[in-house]
């Protein structure tokens, strides 16, 4: 983006390889490393047997995502208040002091998370302190989460995730003044910026493009961002080739009049959902895929049925979360289960585009 580009215009628009590129020595999480961590958590959440530990866990769990979506130090959680500081309207958390006092997006599904546990018998007594926990405690859960998952201890630390979530929000296209704002600080380990953000526009690009609040997003699955590589139209239709921050592509076929309604040119910033009964799925024993076009790998996590359907749901080595509606019958004939390895497969046709 130029110092004169005027705004409004597609010129305008963020495309992350203009960005950012993460820099050597920086060690952080990649998306799919975050959702398994995530998921080891929620396992470990679940699997207390105890009231007083499903309390203490639920409340790691609480404070983790927190620090994985905010990218506050681990300081700045442990003082919040939940009552003042967690604005669940607005969908913010009010994070640090002086001048690093700063208000953040969260994902809505976090800030409901809160609150139902706020709402609770297992919160009874704990007014304002859910995230008041001992810091050491804390780093030895967040330890174990990680070696539970496969992820180096280091790389659980409270710290690893700050700097996770600024290279998540990077590799989004928000823009690294945006990223110090976010932070609370010059964040001299990515880059030393000279741009200044308002407040208003530290909200705005922050949800539109690293939480994917949108109005058009229909479901956290099956929803991919990233920025437009090609175009090739006719009178009548459009097919575009849009690239995740990972280096996937995908390919949807749309209106040409859609095309020039929405803007949509090479560069531009991109959502794409697809609804799971337009999804196939099948296994991939090899860990390959038959074809390239709108074809994903993922490791199935979850396989729900009834005598008539099947959700086959699954995570991509980047972390996009994927989910098939199928036929049991089908899924009779080539099972699968959590842990399969499964190639996702949908038509360009089925793809739904918003610009960010």
């Amino acid at each position: 983006m130029t110092q004169d580009s005027p705004r409004g215009t597609n010129a305008d628009r963020l495309t992350p390889s203009d960005v950012f590129e993460v820099p050597e020595g920086v060690e952080h999480l990649d998306a799919g490393a975050l959702a398994r961590l995530e998921q080891a958590f929620r396992r470990w959440r679940d699997g207390a047997q105890r009231v007083d530990h499903q309390r203490s866990r639920t409340r790691v769990l609480l404070l983790f995502l927190v620090l994985r979506h905010s990218g506050a130090k681990l300081g700045e959680v442990l003082d919040l208040d939940e009552r003042e500081h967690v604005d669940g309207g607005r969908d913010m958390v009010l994070l640090g002091k002086g001048e690093a006092r700063r208000e953040v997006p969260l994902p809505r599904a976090v800030c409901r998370e809160i609150r139902a546990f706020m709402e609770s018998p297992l919160a009874a007594g704990l007014d304002g302190q859910v995230f008041h926990l001992d810091p050491g405690y804390v780093r030895r859960m967040f330890y174990s989460r990680a070696e539970d998952c496969g992820i180096p201890r280091r790389l659980g630390a409270p710290s690893a995730l700050r700097r996770s979530r600024a290279v998540e929000m990077l590799r989004s296209g928000v823009p690294l003044g945006v990223v110090r704002e976010v932070l609370g600080q010059s964040s001299a380990n990515l880059a030393e910026v000279y741009q200044q953000w308002s407040r208003q526009d530290v909200r705005s690009i922050v949800r539109r493009l690293a939480i994917g609040d949108g109005p058009v997003k229909s479901s956290a699955r099956n929803s991919f961002a990233g920025h437009v590589r090609h175009v090739r139209r006719d009178v009548v239709m459009a097919e575009v080739e849009l690239e995740t921050a990972s280096g996937q592509r995908l390919c949807a076929v749309i209106t040409a009049e859609s095309l020039d309604a929405l803007g949509i040119e090479p560069g531009v910033s991109i959502a794409a959902t697809v609804k799971a009964p337009h999804v196939e799925v099948r296994p991939a024993p090899d860990g390959s895929v038959q074809s390239t076009r709108n074809c994903l790998l993922a490791t199935v996590s979850s396989v729900r049925s009834t005598e008539v359907l099947a959700e086959v749901s699954g995570v991509t080595p980047d972390g996009f979360e994927v989910c098939a509606l199928v036929s049991t019958s089908c899924l009779n004939d080539a099972p699968l289960r959590p842990g399969d390895v499964a190639e996702f497969r949908f038509k360009a046709l089925s793809v739904v585009l918003a610009v960010l």
